[in-house]
């Protein structure tokens, strides 16, 4: 069985950047996606300085940096009164120094592109499109998966990457379907020219209002503007990928600074979805079976840290096999050990972080006394744990 590949359920980011760490390290795998091609919704990813470490692992720096863009500073307005409440510069001599990586931001389908040229290199890679993994069983010597089709697959293991709603995660984890927040995201990008000119700034901007906030920042290459307006509702349960209600969008932004009306005024149509995560758990895998990326450890958007995480994930899972000599068992046990708390505390984080930017009355107020407050040295300090404390494995170092 040691000559059979690893199975891959989910052609996403996550999973793509796991068929490239393992064969890097000359594991043969097999990658199942259900859909017919391998494609990522359009919306933009924030790359932290802690992923670019893992893209100089994996040999992607290079054709990472032809398609980002590296923004002048990270700011928050108030959505209200247009006030800036906190700029961190970033990508300055000083935040070089201190994380050695850049901030960048990226249109998802050019992320996910760099990953599937790459993953292409490798004969050791086979991709499968039309593929459901639908059920799967653990052997002596490794792992048998049935597909949709009825096709049955044999491998050394089987990872699931299936994403937040993971049909591996219930056979391993067993904890239900996902917990919604109560907070729905409108996505959509903006042809850099049809943004009003005085709001055209190289940077990432997040205009925080009362149960509201709207983030944009310039793609591919600075050519278009993403924008992420969020807001509270409890209309929907779930969803992924629909089409949102403009008129709605207009009625939870109103009354606010007209730069986010202008900018919300400018979109015609909206991708829609209900923002999702998991409570955190320590155990992810049972024998040759593992999980990783959102069904593993799903977060809120509000840390900007979902895709980076998925390929910390892929780099850890590599390094960890590589280091037991092929034994996915014990490898799996090791990189979920290696992962679980650094990846619990983005997911706390990040929902921490939601009550932040929404707040309203004085929670705003002495909110933004606190950030006014700050140094970029200070940011820097509150950063250093996500940006720089991890080693090159993926393993947290603080």
């Amino acid at each position: 069985m040691t000559n059979e590949p690893i199975l891959i359920a989910g052609g996403g980011i996550g999973g793509m950047a796991t068929a490239l760490a393992l064969a890097q390290k000359g594991y043969p795998v097999r990658l199942f996606e259900q859909a017919n091609a391998f494609s990522e919704i359009g919306a933009g990813i924030q790359l932290g300085p802690n992923v670019f470490k893992m893209f100089k692992v994996l040999g992607l720096t290079d054709a990472i940096k032809d398609c980002a863009v590296f923004p002048d500073a990270l700011v928050m307005r108030d959505g209200l009164t247009g006030e800036e409440v906190t700029r961190i510069p970033v990508n300055t001599a000083e935040f070089q120094d201190r994380f050695a990586n850049p901030y960048g931001v990226i249109y998802r389908p050019d992320l996910h592109t760099v990953l599937i040229d790459a993953v292409q290199n490798f004969p050791e890679i086979e991709l499968l499109l039309n593929q459901t993994v639908t059920s799967f069983q653990e052997t002596a010597g490794g792992v048998t998966i049935t597909c949709d089709d009825d096709t049955n697959y044999l491998g050394r293991g089987l990872i699931g990457a299936d994403g937040l709603w993971s049909t591996i995660r219930e056979n391993i984890v067993g904890d239900g379907p996902p917990r919604v927040s109560g907070h729905i995201a409108y996505r959509a990008v903006l042809p850099l020219l049809e943004v009003p000119e005085h709001l055209r700034w190289n940077a990432v901007v997040l205009w925080a209002g009362p149960k509201t906030h709207l983030v944009q920042y310039p793609l591919h290459r600075g050519e278009i503007m993403n924008l992420v307006a969020v807001f509270h509702s409890d209309r929907y349960e779930e969803g992924w990928n629909v089409f949102g209600d403009p008129g709605e969008l207009a009625q939870r932004f109103s009354g606010q600074h007209p730069d986010v009306i202008a900018l919300l005024d400018r979109i015609e149509s909206w991708r829609m979805w209900v923002l999702c995560d998991r409570e955190p758990v320590k155990s992810w895998s049972k024998g040759r079976i593992g999980l990783l990326g959102d069904a593993a450890h799903p977060m809120l958007q509000y840390l900007a840290q979902g895709a980076c995480m998925a390929i910390e994930d892929a780099v850890c899972l590599a390094h960890r096999l590589e280091c037991r000599h092929g034994d996915l068992k014990p490898a799996l046990q090791d990189y979920q050990a290696d992962r679980y708390l650094r990846t619990a505390r983005v997911q706390i984080t990040a929902r921490f972080y939601g009550d932040v930017y929404h707040a309203s009355g004085p929670t705003a107020e002495l909110r933004d006394i606190a950030l006014k407050g700050r140094t970029p040295t200070q940011a820097y300090d509150g950063m250093s744990w996500l940006y720089s404390g991890l080693d090159e494995t993926g393993r947290q170092l603080l």
